[in-house]
């Protein structure tokens, strides 16, 4: 339960910097933060639960974060967004 409760906070915390970030880079690493923050959770759950599936997705669904926070990357390298 104390996870699932530093999750949460880590989640919140989280969500406040995308909201606020100053710049588009601080906000798509927020993203990404945050959708390992899910998978964690959902790796908890999964565990807590004794379901095995919520593992499985979990893992699909950080793969894929990965895969959106590269092309995220890479557009903000091409559009050299927040680069000095």
């Amino acid at each position: 339960m104390t996870a699932m409760i530093l999750l949460l906070v880590s989640a919140t915390l989280t969500m406040i910097r995308m909201l606020i970030g100053p710049t588009i880079p601080d906000r798509a690493v927020a993203l990404d933060a945050l959708t390992t923050t899910t998978a964690g959770a959902m790796v908890l759950y999964g565990i807590i639960t004794k379901q095995a599936v919520m593992i499985d997705v979990a893992l699909v669904y950080a793969v894929l974060s990965y895969i959106a926070t590269l092309y995220i990357a890479r557009y903000l390298v091409k559009k050299k967004v927040g680069v000095a």
